[in-house]
């Protein structure tokens, strides 16, 4: 009996424990069950309004690209301004894509710039103007003028003439948004004939000459009268830049001249680009922009010791260190009595701008980059090829020299000097003064520009230019052709009147700065024995 009982007492006991494993077993698979179900409680909104997203507007502006991209737009979005994240439907998406996987894989390149908005008006500051005279055509100034809106220019005003001013150019050039174009019309020579300028002494040295003078002296009245339709346009900076120039924003943050810009001190009135001059490596360039990434670096960029030493090498038999200019360009804030000081600077007719000097950014000039650059010049100056009459038609002594050339030799002779003088043939003298840092490789402007043309930004330009009926309305406020010239001249009596007495206010009367070149031995010795 006793046994019986032991026996019963036992079988009680592992039923109990088999009854509590299975409750424990039950409880570990109903909680991670049950937290599940909670943790979808809490994830799961229902109709009600999300709290994440009353911290993103209702309208977006789009990322660059995302415009003529159906994932870019919504329904929802007002004027098909579409969402960062928003897709109208899912069951396009898979279209979507195909759409854009399809368009990428048919170009030739990476389709960097497809469907970018160029013509969108950005609310991002600081905005920059460009202003400059040119006779190029659509092949130079389409992807100059493009790699500057890359870069962050929104506006430019161009001065055109010759090639320049032919319809086939002028009507693409008019259908890009925020470009004005100012015809050399006889409205607009008498409008300048009667610029304040003339009553002035700071320009009176480059009056009355040919050439590359008076191409100066109507560079400087070109930029007056842009300074008043960027200021009318609401701009922040304008800088007088020349179609065979690009800007190099080197040093800032990111590769913009927006963002370079807007890092100057609020202080500063005019940031000074010092110039880099094009290398060339072979003597048949077609496409400079796209074939030259070799360059000189500005006296200013390098150590005293190493511009010294290796000044022979880099000058190469010529005139000077450079072969035309090496005095930089500037910028300037749009502000009350801003003018000109010749091609290269900005004044201020009520006090001497506070400026200063970039340290890594610059301007890449593309000079004599193709030898028809050669006979180009010669086309467009009458002068006698004698070193007398040359010195009244040019500026700069290289400039003098090729005209001379140009106009006396032989195809052949002028073949053998551009490549003496300007084509880099000698690998091994690139090789060192490459690793000395007297001579660069810049690629960023030549990657751009490679990728403006194989997204077709170039030929949708002059396509869609041939589409349109009437050319667009300025984005600048400004009327058409007969109402673009600012009156430079109201009150050009009182003007002159007064013109005298605004020299007395301005201490820094000084001539305009011409294109200089770089500093040579003779100068520096002199600089430091004085």
């Amino acid at each position: 009996m006793a046994g019986y009982r032991g026996a019963s007492s036992a079988a009680g006991g592992g039923a109990g424990a088999a009854a509590f494993a299975t409750r424990i077993l039950l409880l570990l698979t109903l909680l991670p069950l049950a937290l599940a179900a909670f943790a979808f409680v809490l994830q799961w909104r229902g109709g009600m309004g999300d709290p994440a997203a009353a911290a993103w507007p209702a309208n977006k502006q789009s990322f660059p690209g995302m415009e003529n991209s159906p994932l870019g737009s919504s329904s929802s979005s007002p004027g098909g301004g579409g969402s960062y994240f928003a897709v109208s439907s899912s069951s396009s998406a898979a279209a979507d894509c195909a759409e854009i996987l399809g368009r990428s894989a048919s170009s030739n390149g990476i389709s960097l710039y497809r469907g970018w908005n160029f013509d969108s008006e950005s609310s991002i500051t600081p905005k920059i103007c460009i202003t400059g005279s040119t006779s190029a055509g659509l092949h130079q100034i389409l992807p100059w003028l493009y790699y500057h809106k890359v870069i962050g220019v929104s506006h430019f005003i161009l001065f055109v003439e010759g090639e320049a001013a032919k319809p086939a150019v002028t009507s693409v050039l008019e259908s890009i948004r925020g470009v004005k174009i100012i015809y050399r019309t006889k409205e607009l020579k008498e409008k300048q004939d009667k610029s304040r300028i003339w009553n002035e002494t700071w320009l009176a040295g480059f009056f009355y000459k040919p050439c590359n003078y008076e191409l100066f002296v109507k560079q400087s009245l070109n930029m007056e009268m842009a300074i008043i339709m960027a200021r009318d346009a609401g701009m922040d900076w304008i800088i007088h830049l020349d179609t065979d120039e690009l800007i190099h924003p080197a040093g800032a943050r990111e590769y913009s001249l927006r963002r370079l810009l807007l890092d100057v001190p609020d202080n500063v009135d005019m940031v000074i680009f010092p110039n880099y001059e094009s290398s060339i490596e072979r003597d048949d360039i077609k496409d400079p922009f796209t074939e030259v990434s070799m360059f000189k670096k500005n006296y200013d960029h390098l150590p005293k010791d190493t511009y010294f030493g290796l000044y022979k090498e880099a000058t190469r038999g010529n005139p000077n260190y450079f072969l035309t200019y090496g005095n930089g360009k500037s910028a300037a804030r749009v502000q009350e009595h801003l003018r000109p000081n010749g091609a290269h600077r900005w004044h201020n007719y009520m006090k001497t701008p506070n400026e200063i000097k970039l340290e890594e950014a610059a301007i890449l000039h593309y000079t004599y980059t193709k030898f028809s650059d050669l006979t180009s010049r010669r086309d467009r100056c009458g002068c006698k090829p004698t070193k007398e009459d040359v010195k009244r038609c040019f500026i700069l002594e290289f400039d003098r020299l090729a005209f001379i050339i140009a106009s006396t030799a032989t195809e052949e002779e002028m073949r053998n000097w551009y490549k003496e003088h300007v084509v880099w043939t000698d690998k091994d003298t690139n090789l060192k003064l490459l690793r000395k840092g007297v001579l660069t490789r810049i690629y960023a402007p030549m990657a751009i520009i490679r990728g403006l043309k194989e997204s077709g930004v170039f030929t949708s330009a002059v396509t869609s230019a041939k589409a349109q009926s009437e050319t667009k309305s300025s984005n600048m406020g400004l009327g058409g052709k007969e109402s673009i010239i600012p009156n430079t001249t109201a009150g050009h009596e009182k003007l002159q009147a007064t013109a005298r007495k605004i020299l007395q206010m301005v201490d820094a009367q000084e001539e305009a700065m011409p294109p200089l070149s770089p500093p040579g031995f003779v100068e520096l010795t002199e600089s430091a024995l004085s």
